[in-house]
């Protein structure tokens, strides 16, 4: 009789301990007033300074994956921002030329044309002012000029045409900024509807009940006071360690930018959305886990000690971002252009 008791009581306790771990999804409804707070993707990010022509995203994509874009010959845009891995290279920082190594993490460039500005500190507004950066970066492609890549690009019959196609009218289209403003106008295809977007155009049943129980708690906890609009974030600078000091305080953030003492570990809030395919996380690219990603934002963003089961219920919901990849937009050209 003991024994049949003392089971009993062990059992009832297992069962009380993974009803405390296990999200609560009996009552998985979202408030259409915490829906009123995002916004679905757009078809394409379009901007009046660079208009979208075919012959302009044709030309961006071949520059995308363009390795004559780097001094060596063996690094393109698809290197640190592979296009079938969510715009991602998965290195917590990455590998340059010479293997020369990086101080921040590589965003994905899938949705990034949307954001408020461009790289952890926001030094480039647009996409198409960002595509330029990494070219003649020493760390990076470190071509020594401008014009060592414009000779090379123009000695090129394919791109010469490809060019001539992309800016009509142009005497001399071959130039840096219609380099960058090519490569932008692709990106600005790069975008990821996932069954977040069906939810909020309508579709009650694109997300899972957990999924819905887990944005409930992304809300509750305070996510939203940075991760909102269409692009669950991507458009506000945050202090990184608002609420407790941030343990690796060793990059000034955008105060290198602005020279402002008071944007000292400022950086650029990125988008939520593809997270889940994204790892490593941060500026750094020092944190592996997603998991661990939510909890540290609760402690150092929210000062919140966020639960394993609350953790785990917004982990749930980041994973009904996660978009689909447009491959027929981004398949690469069929052969490096002579």
């Amino acid at each position: 009789m003991k024994t049949r008791l003392w089971a009993g009581v062990l059992m009832a306790t297992a069962v009380a301990a993974c009803q405390r771990r296990a999200p609560d999804t009996s009552a998985a409804r979202i408030d259409s007033i915490h829906l009123a707070q995002f916004a679905p993707l757009p078809d394409s990010i379009s901007t009046p300074d660079n208009p979208l022509t075919e012959a302009k995203v044709y030309l961006g994509r071949m520059l995308f994956y363009e390795t004559r874009l780097s001094r060596d010959h063996d690094i393109s845009c698809n290197s640190c921002h592979s296009l079938t891995a969510y715009g991602v290279d998965h290195q917590a920082v990455s590998t340059g030329t010479q293997g020369q190594r990086g101080t921040r993490n590589s965003p994905t460039v899938y949705n990034a044309a949307g954001h408020v500005a461009q790289f952890w500190d926001g030094r480039a507004a647009t996409v198409e002012e960002q595509a330029k950066g990494p070219i003649l970066n020493p760390i990076e492609m470190a071509m020594p000029s401008d014009r060592a890549l414009l000779a090379e690009l123009a000695a090129i019959p394919a791109y010469r045409e490809a060019f001539r196609r992309a800016f009509p009218g142009e005497a001399n289209p071959v130039t840096y900024d219609n380099v960058g403003r090519a490569i932008a106008a692709f990106e600005r295809g790069l975008v990821t509807p996932s069954r977040w977007d069906a939810l909020l155009k309508g579709n009650q049943n694109a997300l899972t009940p957990a999924e819905q129980a887990g944005f409930n708690t992304f809300v509750e906890a305070g996510c939203v006071s940075c991760h909102s609009g269409a692009y669950v974030g991507g458009q506000m600078y945050q202090k990184a360690g608002l609420v407790a000091p941030w343990p690796d305080r060793s990059d000034p953030g955008r105060s290198a930018v602005t020279h402002q003492a008071a944007d000292e570990m400022v950086f650029k809030v990125p988008s939520l959305r593809n997270i889940a395919m994204t790892a490593p996380y941060f500026h750094t690219g020092g944190t592996p886990s997603l998991g661990a990603a939510v909890r540290m934002m609760g402690r150092y963003q929210l000062g919140r000690e966020l639960s394993d089961a609350q953790v785990e219920s917004i982990v749930s919901y980041l994973h009904a971002l996660t978009g689909t990849i447009p491959t027929g937009y981004v398949e690469p050209p069929p052969e490096r252009q002579r």
